[in-house]
């Protein structure tokens, strides 16, 4: 796997201290409240996992798994719910945590979709944030790093279902998701 990547932009040093910063930020924003935090599998659970443990207040996870991307690099442009919440959301804060924000279509979606079940709020928390890649009109509340429009992988993020173990985030070759 390793020889597939052409360079690293984050290392595990540098994503660690990026998500301990983000949850200083949500744990103050949230405070006195329980929000709800919402990974959108299977990107974000490894972002997720790491962001959860740095809110140091009281705060519930669920689950949902969307795809727009099928076995592609680019998206479809059709989102189709693959497990939905098992959490009523009418009057909770919700957190949306996603491991990138791309075309920003899914997200655009999902929001839209959850804000029909009545939350007291939503906000998006997203480690990467690809913005020469929109195509929705969404943004997000916390970001950890805006990324060129390159492919990135690692941390959690995939190429045909690989690379997601990877410890840090790097570019993927071309030659690789170009054959």
């Amino acid at each position: 796997m390793k020889e597939d990547i052409q360079s690293i932009l984050y290392s595990p040093e540098v994503l660690a201290e990026k998500v301990r910063q983000m949850g200083q930020k949500i744990s103050h924003d949230y405070a006195g409240k329980n929000p709800l935090l919402v990974s959108v599998l299977k990107g974000s659970v490894v972002f997720m996992s790491d962001l959860m443990r740095a809110i140091d207040i009281p705060c519930q996870i669920d689950f949902m798994m969307v795809s727009s991307y099928g076995a592609g690099v680019k998206t479809s442009g059709v989102v189709k719910i693959m497990k939905d919440l098992d959490t009523p959301l009418e009057g909770r804060d919700l957190i949306i945590v996603e491991d990138i924000l791309d075309s920003g279509k899914t997200l655009h979606y999902l929001k839209g979709m959850l804000s029909e079940r009545h939350p007291n709020s939503i906000r998006i928390a997203t480690l990467l944030d690809k913005p020469e890649r929109r195509e929705a009109p969404i943004t997000a509340d916390y970001v950890g790093f805006v990324v060129p429009d390159q492919f990135i992988v690692g941390y959690g993020l995939d190429y045909a279902e690989k690379y997601r173990n990877l410890p840090y985030i790097g570019v993927l070759k071309p030659e690789v998701y170009e054959k």
